[in-house]
């Protein structure tokens, strides 16, 4: 399948190209006549201090879901008279009931006409409890407990398609339901086997066409990042380079910025592109000096471990041992997967220089943590480790991934939370 299929959530130009990192901007009202692109222009439009003038909100409507005026009339069951002489200022209208018409039919948020309602406060409460399930799932994901925040997710990502699909598609719902669909894919991305990886993928890509409508450069950023790892597990490794440089350009925080260098720095490696991969790491050093404050995935351990994995890949070993002999203890992994994923790095590197025996150890260590875990991808990296001729002449650990890796499978088969459709 191409790597720019649709079904990834692909940014593509009007000719079906995908954008270069240079010619990539934020989008222009879109020709959708869905109700969540119709209503795209909601977040940019109220400061613009349109909140509360139906005129100008029914001509900025309009022109967001490219309607007549007479299209529109015959929406609301108006005169097209009606709508021209509100739009230029000539009438207004103070009817609740006409407004709450209004607001039904567009599926236009009842407070962006200036009125409320009862449900306002049952509103609010959701986008509340939504936004703290995310939290609280990327904090299970963190802990090693993704399976836990599939099962929270899931009905969240279930209530908000439903109320978006009822035509309530309010900026703020939609915004938590991008974010809701970014988390489960990158939490797909931790259960699933390395062959069901394009399942992630798509999650992700679902919610990039969301914040794609919604022209949030912060949200898109994120989302675009997260899409571009998912990609890169997946093995559309050019795609994932092209996500995470487009995330770069919309997004300079300090913070962002170098958890997305480190990305990067991956996807660069695995692609075979030695040259950006050494740009990227050499950045990513830089910001580590720098110390501005960072996340939590872009600290020494993940650069180190990202920097090991990609001269491996580029075929420079012994550069790569002399990296993990670097080793110091104050360097610590920020999630408990990290620490599987260095181990197994680091086992690969000391087996290439010849010290088959610790990296037996390491592999060993790593593997007891990847099924406690739940990281069938890290196994399937031990297995093929260990069936490389010549470079692990000891068997038992292979034996020992592959039944773990069944185990796994079982797992995830007997699981009744994990929808992927």
């Amino acid at each position: 399948m191409p790597e720019s299929s649709d079904q990834y959530g692909s940014i593509a130009s009007r000719s079906g190209v995908l954008t270069s990192c240079a010619a990539y901007q934020l989008p222009a009202s879109q020709a959708s006549r869905t109700l969540i692109a119709a209503a795209s222009w909601l977040p940019r439009a109220e400061p613009d201090g349109l909140k509360g003038n139906v005129g100008a909100i029914l001509l900025s409507y309009r022109r967001a879901g490219q309607l007549t005026q007479q299209q529109l009339a015959d929406m609301l069951g108006f005169d097209r008279t009606y709508i021209s002489m509100i739009e230029r200022g000539r009438r207004s209208i103070t009817d609740r009931g006409t407004l709450r018409h209004i607001s039904r039919t567009l599926a236009i948020p009842p407070h962006v006409l200036g009125i409320t309602g009862l449900d306002d406060a049952d509103f609010s409460a959701m986008l509340s409890f939504g936004s703290s399930v995310i939290r609280l799932a990327d904090i299970a994901r963190h802990g090693g407990r993704a399976a836990e925040a599939v099962s929270e997710l899931w009905p969240l990502i279930t209530r908000l398609e439903t109320r978006i699909a009822s035509g309530h598609a309010e900026p703020e719902a939609a915004r938590l339901l991008a974010q809701a669909r970014v988390s489960f894919g990158v939490t797909l991305g931790h259960l699933l086997p390395e062959e069901q990886m394009a399942t992630a993928a798509r999650w992700t890509g679902r919610a990039l066409r969301l914040a794609w409508d919604l022209g949030d450069r912060t949200l898109l950023a994120s989302v675009l990042r997260m899409h571009g790892n998912e990609l890169r597990k997946a093995g559309h490794t050019a795609a994932a380079v092209i996500r995470l440089r487009q995330s770069l350009q919309l997004n300079d925080h300090p913070g962002h910025h170098g958890a997305t260098l480190v990305l990067l720095a991956r996807a660069a490696a695995e692609s075979g592109q030695a040259d950006l991969f050494d740009t990227v790491t050499g950045q990513c050093v830089q910001a580590l000096k720098a110390d501005k404050g960072h996340e939590v995935f872009f600290n020494a351990f993940t650069v180190r471990e990202v920097r090991i994995r990609g001269l491996l890949a580029t075929d420079r070993t012994r550069e790569a041992v002399d990296l993990v002999e670097s080793f110091t203890a104050k360097e610590s992994p920020p999630t408990p997967q990290w620490r599987v994923i260095e181990r197994v790095t680091t086992a690969d590197a000391l087996a290439r220089a010849g010290d088959e025996h610790a990296g037996i150890g390491m592999l060993s260590a790593a593997l007891s943590d990847a099924e406690t875990l739940r990281l069938p991808h890290q196994v399937q990296r031990i297995i093929r480790l260990t069936d490389q001729s010549g470079q692990f002449r000891n068997q038992t650990v292979r034996m020992q991934a592959q039944a773990a890796l069944t185990r796994l499978e079982r797992k995830l088969t007997e699981s009744t939370a994990l929808r992927t459709s």
